[in-house]
């Protein structure tokens, strides 16, 4: 399916590695303007090397921490100086630090807020006008399955990602009149480092990992990067203009709630 996305500009945040590479490499292969965003500049290179070879089309990067409003303002600003506007922001980063939500002093909380709230707050802030002048655009935000169906020891990410979902809800319903749609993905057990970082026990290898989670999930495999970036690229393509205001589940059947 031709998704329409040749030659829209797309930023995608997170995109040196894992799961923002990929929606990254997606949105390149339909024929999107990418930028690249993230905190190591050589990771960058190597990513934009790797999306190049892999699709052909265009792709720059701009390093940023997210977690800075100056750089928020100072990614937008650099692609628009480059292409010309903006229609369609991916908003992704890692996550905060795993632990009992008790153990987590006020720093920690405000380091939390500033990387999975306030950082779709500030890019959205910047991105909206030049949606606007281009008659319309596409937010979309990457958070988690526990942000809707909390994990143990992941507090700050179930509390700050959720607050994401509230906001893009809010969002979808203020922005609709200007044809920009907003909706958030869930990804849950995805096969990044992530994912052993989180659930590895002591010295379990990668596939032990793999193969004692995936028993957790009705289709009994762990999702790839592609399982969330095919579902992003419809969702930011005039194909899928239509849907907004949607927090979506990738996760194989994992979540156990009726909504």
């Amino acid at each position: 399916m031709n998704l329409e996305l040749k030659n829209k500009v797309a930023i995608v945040g997170g995109a040196s590695q894992g799961i923002g590479l990929g929606i990254a490499t997606a949105l390149a292969a339909e024929g999107a303007k990418v930028v690249i965003a993230a905190r190591r500049e050589a990771d960058l290179i190597l990513a934009v090397d790797k999306i190049k070879a892999e699709t052909g089309n265009e792709v720059s990067y701009v390093q940023a921490d997210c977690r800075q409003a100056d750089d928020c303002k100072r990614v937008v600003d650099i692609t628009v100086a480059r292409h010309g506007g903006l229609d369609v922001l991916v908003n992704n980063d890692g996550a905060p630090p795993v632990g009992p939500v008790l153990g987590f002093d006020d720093t920690a909380w405000h380091k939390a807020v500033e990387q999975n709230l306030m950082y779709p707050v500030r890019m959205v802030r910047e991105a909206v006008p030049h949606m606007r002048k281009r008659g319309g655009g596409s937010i979309l935000n990457i958070t988690a399955i526990s942000a809707i169906q909390p994990i143990r020891e992941l507090g700050l990410s179930v509390a700050t990602w959720s607050g994401v979902i509230g906001y893009a809800k809010t969002l979808s319903l203020e922005l609709g009149e200007f044809g920009i749609n907003v909706n958030t993905i869930c990804p849950g057990y995805i096969d990044t480092s992530r994912l052993r970082k989180v659930f590895a026990s002591g010295t379990e290898s990668s596939e032990s990992v793999q193969d004692r989670l995936a028993l957790e999930v009705p289709l009994r495999r762990i999702g790839t990067v592609e399982d969330i970036a095919n579902l992003v690229a419809l969702l930011v393509s005039p194909k899928g203009s239509y849907i907004t205001g949607t927090a979506i589940q990738v996760d194989g059947g994992l979540l156990r709630g009726v909504r």
